[in-house]
C-alpha cells in the first residue's frame, strides 16, 4: 500500500471513528465526573459507588454482546444486499434485547444483598448501595435501549447520529448531577442516589430522541418477523453466545480484582474505582473504533473483500498504539496532580497515584486485543474472539495481577495488571495475523 493510499485509510477509518470517539467520551466522561461528584460525599459513598461497578460492567456486557451480535448480522444482509432481512433483524434487536436486559435488571435487583456481600461490601455499606442499585438498574435498562437504536444507526454506516446522542446525555447528567446529588432550591439533595436519578433522566432523554429519528427511516420490517426468529436464531447464537461471554467475562474479572483490592482497604476500593472509570476515559479511541469498525468490517465480510479487512486492521492497530502509548506516558507523568485534582482524601489520592503511574502507559496493547476481540465477531469468528478475552483475563491479567499484589501490594498490583495488559495485547495480534491467513 502507498503512502497515498495508506493516508486514505487512515482519514476514513478517522472519518468512521471520531464521531463514536466523541460520542464515547461524552458518555465515559459523565460516568467519570459521577464519581467526583460521589467522592465530594466522601469516602463511604465513593466505595459504596465502585463496589457497584462489577454489576454493572456485568448488564453493559450482556448489553454490548446482544449488540455485537445484531450489528454483525445486520451489516452482512446490507452487504449482501438483503435490506429486507436486515430491517427483520433491526426489530429483532429492540424487542429481544429489551426483553432479556429487563430480565437482568430484575435478577440482579433480587440477588443484591448476597453479590455485594460476596464482593466484600460491609452491612453498612449494603446499606448505602441498596436505593442507589435500585435507580440505577431502571437506568441501566433505558440506556441499554437506547444502545440498540444507536447499534441500528451504526451498523448502517452512520456513526454521527449515536456519536451526538452520546455528548447530549452526557451533558444532561453533567447539568443534573450536581442538582440532584447536592440539591439546588426546591431540589432536595439526594446524596448518592442523585447520581442515578440523573444517569435515567439522560438515558430517557436520549431514547425517545432515537425512537423518534428511526421513525421513516424504513429500518425495521415488521413482516416475516416470525419466520426471521426461526431462520436467524442459530446464526445470532453462534455470535451472541460466545460474544456474551467475551463481554461477560471483563465483569467477572472486575469483581475479581475489586475482591482482591477490597483486602487493601476502603481507600484502595474508592481509588480502584476510580481508575476503572478513568481507564475509559483514557481509552476512548479504542472504544470508538471497537463501535465504528465492525460494521465496515461486516460489510467487507459480507462481501468477501478480505484484502480491505487486513489494511483497515493493521492501520488501525497502529493508531491505537501510538496513540495510547503517547497519552498513557503523559498521564504517568502528571499522576500526582491528576490524582489531587479528582479525589481530596490523602489516602485515596495516594493509591491513585500509584495505579495512574503504571496502568495508562499499558493501554496501547490493551486496545489492540479489544480491536482484534470486536473484529473478531465481525469476521465469523466469534469462538477466537472469546478465547482471546478468556486468555487476556485469565492467562494474562487476573494472575499477574494477583502475583503483584502478593509480592508488592497495591504497587506491585499495579505492575502485575499493567504487564497483563501488554502480553495479552502480543498474543491477540498474533492470533489475528494467524486467523487471517487461513482465509487467503
Amino acid at each position: 500500500m502507498t503512502d497515498d493510499e495508506q493516508t486514505g485509510l487512515s482519514r476514513r477509518i478517522w472519518q468512521q471513528t471520531w464521531p463514536m470517539t466523541l460520542g464515547v467520551l461524552s458518555l465515559l466522561g459523565f460516568n467519570l465526573v459521577d464519581s467526583v461528584f460521589v467522592a465530594r460525599l466522601g469516602t463511604e459513598p465513593l466505595a459504596a459507588q465502585s463496589f457497584t461497578f462489577p454489576l454493572v460492567f456485568l448488564t453493559i456486557g450482556i448489553q454490548v454482546g446482544m449488540g455485537i451480535a445484531i450489528a454483525a448480522l445486520i451489516s452482512r444482509a446490507i452487504g449482501a444486499g438483503q435490506e429486507e432481512r436486515a430491517g427483520r433483524l433491526g426489530v429483532l434487536v429492540l424487542t429481544g434485547g429489551g426483553a432479556v436486559m429487563a430480565a437482568l435488571a430484575l435478577l440482579l435487583w433480587a440477588v443484591q444483598d448476597p453479590a455485594f456481600a460476596l464482593l466484600g461490601a460491609s452491612d453498612r455499606l449494603r446499606e448505602v448501595i441498596r436505593p442507589f442499585w435500585t435507580v440505577q438498574l431502571c437506568a441501566s435498562w433505558v440506556g441499554a435501549m437506547a444502545y440498540f437504536g444507536y447499534s441500528l444507526f451504526r451498523a448502517h454506516g452512520n456513526t454521527r447520529f449515536p456519536g451526538t446522542m452520546m455528548m447530549v446525555t452526557s451533558l444532561v447528567n453533567l447539568v443534573l448531577d450536581p442538582i440532584l446529588i447536592f440539591g439546588l432550591g426546591p431540589v432536595p439533595a439526594l446524596g448518592l442516589e442523585g447520581a442515578a436519578w440523573a444517569s435515567l433522566a439522560a438515558f430517557s432523554l436520549g431514547g425517545l430522541i432515537t425512537a423518534l429519528a428511526l421513525r421513516g427511516r424504513g429500518w425495521l420490517e415488521r413482516d416475516d418477523v416470525l419466520r426471521e426468529v426461526r431462520e436467524s436464531a442459530g446464526p445470532f447464537a453462534a455470535i451472541a453466545g460466545p460474544a456474551m461471554v467475551s463481554q461477560l467475562m471483563p465483569p467477572l474479572a472486575a469483581m475479581l480484582a475489586t475482591g482482591l483490592v477490597a483486602r487493601l482497604g476502603e481507600s484502595a476500593v474508592a481509588a480502584w474505582g476510580l481508575t476503572s472509570r478513568l481507564e475509559s476515559f483514557s481509552i476512548v479511541l479504542v472504544l470508538g473504533m471497537t463501535m465504528a469498525l465492525p460494521p465496515w468490517l461486516g460489510r467487507c465480510y459480507g462481501g468477501g473483500r478480505w484484502q480491505e479487512v487486513e489494511r483497515v486492521m493493521a492501520t488501525a492497530a497502529r493508531m491505537v498504539v501510538f496513540w495510547q502509548l503517547g497519552l498513557g506516558l503523559v498521564l504517568a507523568v502528571l499522576a500526582a496532580p491528576l490524582a489531587g485534582l479528582l479525589v481530596e482524601d490523602g489516602a485515596v489520592r495516594d493509591h491513585l497515584t500509584v495505579l495512574i503511574r503504571f496502568l495508562p502507559p499499558s493501554y496501547g496493547l490493551l486496545g489492540v486485543c479489544m480491536l482484534v476481540v470486536s473484529a473478531s465477531n465481525a469476521l465469523g469468528w466469534p469462538v477466537r474472539a472469546m478465547t482471546i478475552s478468556f486468555l487476556r483475563l485469565f492467562a494474562c491479567y487476573l494472575p499477574l495481577l494477583s502475583l503483584g499484589a502478593w509480592l508488592g501490594g497495591l504497587t506491585g498490583l499495579a505492575i502485575g495488571a499493567a504487564l497483563g495488559n501488554t502480553l495479552a495485547g502480543a498474543m491477540a495480534w498474533l492470533g489475528y495475523r494467524r486467523a487471517l491467513a487461513g482465509t487467503r
